[in-house]
């Protein structure tokens, strides 16, 4: 591991100023910090974090928080936990991963939480831990949008989630379907019901009626029934009550699979007999899937990233301009499993 005096002679500064950047006890100039954080990040070089907390009064830590009870993690979530990982390592700060227990987050314990601030992800409407961070005057920034009733400002980062939906209905419409059953996340997350607004308002701007049993809303975690999803759906619309579903958007990979498992039991087949979109999956399970997915690429890594970046912005450590409600670009990754229909 390099030392702070190879940092130092790379980036032609004295080793106080290389302390001077991490430990911010006083000002250095952007060009400096910049010189000095890229020589860092290209020797590998990461200042003692005890040495560091002492001199700062800072834990030098930053905790992602994730909603209690997510025991799988999708792709998404392990490239998105990476994209953290290494920007926040780039500043300097180590990340506490934290699944708080719900009995925790509503007693006080934050108050000796070991962090300076928190990436917040998969927000609910009224989410217990984000009363929990504001109360405890502790900065956060979430991956989606806030929707708690005493909190009117807030830090996110996210995707345009309405433009997502609007984007995929409009691919699928413009192939010629009519009848789309959307799988759509838990119906608390503020995610999903951005998403729901957004397949109601796609469909009806086609004068095209949403009917019950075309949305669908991922169970909570804890429940059973959460390994079933997407196939207890798919067997019940199709095989059950026999509706006349053509296209079928799923949440996430894990909803994919399930779907096309229960569309193999009831021998039909992708995409001939139905067509299948997924918003959140592994780009390279898509790939491998027979036929590969059609996906849309929501840049996990550039989520965790950007939200690190915009928390290092409210801790002081990156100046500048920052928008306080980021949104991160997607697209649509076109592949084999979406049919043009007559």
């Amino acid at each position: 591991m390099a030392k702070i005096d190879e940092v130092a002679k790379l980036a032609k500064v004295s080793k106080g100023t290389v302390s001077n950047v991490f430990s911010q006890k006083r000002p250095t100039s952007d060009e400096v910090k910049e010189r000095v954080m890229t020589v860092s990040r290209q020797l590998n070089y990461v200042p003692n974090h005890i040495a560091r907390s002492l001199a700062t009064k800072k834990t030098m830590a930053i905790g992602l928080t994730i909603p209690h009870g997510s025991f799988f993690f999708s792709a998404f979530h392990t490239q998105f936990i990476n994209g953290v990982i290494l920007e926040a390592s780039f500043y300097g700060y180590r990340v506490l991963l934290d699944m708080i227990p719900v009995q925790k987050v509503k007693t006080p314990f934050l108050s000796s939480y070991p962090i300076d601030g928190a990436v917040v992800m998969s927000p609910t409407t009224d989410d217990d831990r984000i009363n929990l961070m504001h109360g405890e005057q502790i900065p956060f920034v979430t991956v989606g949008r806030v929707m708690n009733t005493n909190i009117h400002k807030s830090f996110s980062v996210d995707n345009d989630n309405h433009k997502i939906i609007d984007s995929i209905c409009k691919y699928l419409i413009d192939k010629g379907h009519k009848d789309i059953m959307f799988l759509n996340a838990n119906e608390l997350m503020t995610v999903s019901i951005d998403r729901k607004a957004g397949f109601i308002k796609a469909m009806k701007d086609h004068q095209l009626d949403v009917e019950d049993h075309m949305i669908h809303h991922k169970p909570a975690l804890n429940t059973s029934e959460y390994m079933d999803y997407g196939y207890a759906e798919t067997i019940e619309i199709l095989g059950n009550q026999k509706k006349k579903v053509t296209a079928i958007i799923a949440d996430d990979d894990r909803t994919a699979f399930s779907v096309l498992n229960a569309l193999k039991d009831l021998n039909l087949r992708v995409p001939e007999d139905v067509s299948l979109f997924v918003i959140c999956g592994d780009l390279s399970m898509m790939v491998q899937s027979n036929p590969s997915l059609t996906s849309m690429d929501l840049q996990p890594s550039e989520l965790g990233a950007q939200s690190v970046r915009l928390l290092m912005h409210q801790l002081g450590v990156l100046q500048g301009d920052f928008s306080e409600n980021m949104i991160i670009e997607s697209k649509i990754i076109e592949r084999n499993s979406c049919l043009t229909i007559g």
